[in-house]
């Protein structure tokens, strides 16, 4: 849906984004990478206005944030 702006299930382009964000305490759409809201990485979320269906994305940018990360399990 990020790429194609089309919903895979039912090829809908009825699609809005919902940018992550980190609140206070660590609320918000987010992963925690480390023991603070400073190492954050924000999760965006895709959702389909027609089905409903969503898809979670993490910009490219932060991907060595998360596979760098002591709490990432492989």
């Amino acid at each position: 849906m990020k790429n194609t702006n089309k919903c895979p299930k039912c090829q809908s382009s009825d699609i809005v984004r919902f940018d992550g964000y980190t609140g206070a305490y660590g609320t918000g759409n987010n992963v925690m990478t480390g023991k603070t809201v400073f190492s954050t990485v924000n999760v965006n979320r895709y959702i389909c206005c027609q089905c409903g269906y969503t898809e979670e994305w993490i910009d490219k940018e932060d991907i060595e944030k998360i596979t760098s990360s002591k709490k990432a399990k492989r």
